[in-house]
């Protein structure tokens, strides 16, 4: 009797310790596949973020809610504002950059590579159309009409 008792404990203890072993797995394979997925959302995120500054803004513009429509609008808008140099400098303003920010220091808020980095101007730029116009086409109409935005 008292070996049969033993054995019962002894296989409820291996038991427990399966159970819990199978539980930290599976807490570790959740983190990983959480991991996973959090490393390709963020390698997606980057993947936006390279190329020329016309194909970073392009791929910033669904994080407006703009389509590809209004790419055309901000392609002649910046065009004409600094032909997509990160360093144009208006020499009868402080407009600065690819979106010609007024001053140009406007754009530290978004990094204090303002001045070099034409991603931290492309975010500025199109978080300014979105506040200010609405979209690229209403900056760039608006631009037409008045010779600025």
């Amino acid at each position: 009797e008292l070996a049969r008792k033993q054995a019962q404990d002894q296989a409820a203890v291996k038991r427990a310790a399966k159970n819990a072993a199978l539980k930290r797995y599976e807490a570790l394979r959740k983190t990983n596949e959480s991991s996973s997925d959090e490393r390709a959302s963020r390698d997606a995120e980057r993947k936006k973020l390279e190329g020329t500054p016309k194909e970073v803004a392009m791929n910033l513009l669904p994080d407006h809610g703009w389509g590809e429509g209004q790419f055309s609008c901000l392609e002649k808008l910046w065009t004409k504002e600094s032909r997509w140099r990160v360093n144009a400098d208006n020499p009868t303003s402080s407009a600065y950059g690819i979106p010609q920010a007024l001053p140009g220091n406007r754009m530290a808020a978004y990094g204090s590579d303002w001045r070099t980095n034409p991603v931290t101007q492309i975010k500025w730029g199109l978080d300014y159309i979105e506040d200010r116009y609405g979209s690229p086409c209403s900056a760039w109409s608006h631009s037409q009409a008045k010779g600025w935005y």
